[in-house]
């Protein structure tokens, strides 16, 4: 009987929990400066929405989905991404009634059978944000702001924001003709993924990470060359927006995404600290998403990134990442006095201290071992004699000082202590 976690997972205990709520308390408090509202899909969704939606010929479908069958015979896939449920909650329930655009954002875990490597796992965590119903570049630009605002909420520094556009469906295609022009005469050189990526969709292979289709790439045309002129106009008014903000990024003509769903803006922000990908969050436009999943016409731009690649960042940079909180008094009690200590500390808590006593039926000598480990801020000894007096002294674990207090008073005297 194999009783570990599967490969390709982990579980996340104290004190690394406390870490992760704090990267996405931030998150959160991040999307609703920008008036983003948390959106929560289910962890599976009928096979057919990522096939259509991510894009039947991507590695993600081909290779890494979790797809099953239910007893009634049905084809269901564990989410490997956020975008797509998304999508389909948005035409499900009649969301684009409401004033466009619509801001959604999440924090889910997916699901991805791939290599597994640095910061990279099979069940893994994503937040995100999705704006749906907006065309200009203004949405695109918010987005990547938010971004940045979160970032700097965090400390982080040392990223960098790496941008490109790819066009839409009516300059892609003289693109995708330039490209397989000049990847024909190279075919045979490219990996056997690249190979069946070439009819398919030939965009793909600059983002192969195969050293040898990467090198072909360098030389390969550049979707940047071939924008029409609507595609031009948006690509400039978002740098220009950029700029105007002292957001600074990097034009990365070979930045095309893995996903089928992008049209005009793909980003993504990179680090030399969290691997060999270096990819912290990336996202873009999707204008033909919404329609494809069965939707009206709609605009719609997003983003995702991997928490356990963001804590990896953190670390990398140095970032001292909360702790958790300790208790501010733990309530030494004998045997005798264990149920007023219990009542004690419970009327503590009521008043929002942390509190906290033995309930393991230690000696006393053990409980305060115990409280130290603890790192309690304070110690208070209660025995018979604190109980008749109705007075006791709290102990200070810092530098061992004292303070004598009423018992009924304890809460107020903590309170003005602590501040």
């Amino acid at each position: 009987m194999n009783l570990t976690a599967p490969r390709g997972t982990q579980d996340i205990l104290p004190p690394w929990t406390t870490a992760w709520q704090w990267l996405e308390r931030k998150f959160q408090e991040s999307c609703e400066l920008y008036q983003y509202q948390e959106i929560r899909i289910p962890t599976f969704e009928h096979t057919e929405l990522f096939q259509r939606g991510v894009g039947a010929s991507t590695d993600v479908v081909q290779k890494e989905m979790y797809t099953f069958e239910d007893k009634a015979g049905r084809s269901l896939t564990l989410r490997p991404e956020g975008t797509a449920g998304t999508v389909r909650s948005y035409i499900e329930n009649g969301l684009s009634s409401q004033p466009s655009p619509v801001k959604l954002y999440y924090q889910l875990t997916a699901f991805r059978y791939e290599k597994m490597q640095k910061g990279r796992y099979r069940e893994f965590h994503q937040m995100g944000c999705e704006c749906i119903g907006s065309a200009e570049a203004t949405a695109d630009a918010e987005l990547i702001s938010l971004l940045s605002h979160y970032f700097k909420a965090l400390g982080l520094s040392e990223i960098q924001l790496k941008l490109n556009s790819i066009g839409c469906p009516k300059c892609r295609p003289i693109f995708r003709q330039k490209l397989m022009d000049y990847l024909r005469p190279h075919l045979a050189e490219l990996c056997e993924d690249c190979k069946q990526r070439f009819d398919q969709n030939p965009m793909r292979i600059l983002d192969c990470k195969q050293a040898r289709c990467a090198e072909i790439a360098e030389e390969a045309p550049a979707p940047l060359d071939y924008l029409c002129d609507d595609c031009r106009e948006h690509w400039e008014s978002l740098k220009a927006l950029l700029e105007a903000a002292n957001i600074p990024y990097q034009v990365d003509r070979r930045i095309v995404r893995g996903l089928d769903y992008y049209t005009r803006t793909v980003f993504e922000y990179v680090s030399s600290h969290v691997g060999t990908q270096g990819t912290i969050c990336g996202g873009g436009r999707y204008d033909g998403l919404v329609e494809e999943v069965g939707g009206q016409p709609t605009p719609a731009v997003g983003f995702a990134m991997g928490v356990e690649r963001l804590l990896l960042e953190a670390e990398g940079q140095k970032i001292e990442l909360p702790q958790p909180a300790v208790p501010q008094i733990f309530v030494a009690a004998f045997p005798e006095t264990q149920q007023q200590a219990f009542m004690l500390c419970a009327q503590l808590r009521a008043e929002g201290l942390r509190a906290a006593l033995d309930i393991c039926g230690r000696s006393m000598k053990a409980q305060l071992k115990y409280a130290n480990r603890m790192r309690a801020d304070y110690l208070l000894l209660l025995g018979a004699d604190e109980l008749a007096k109705n007075c006791a002294k709290i102990k200070k674990m810092s530098d061992g000082s004292e303070v004598q207090v009423h018992l009924d008073e304890l809460a107020s005297v903590l309170k003005s202590l602590e501040a």
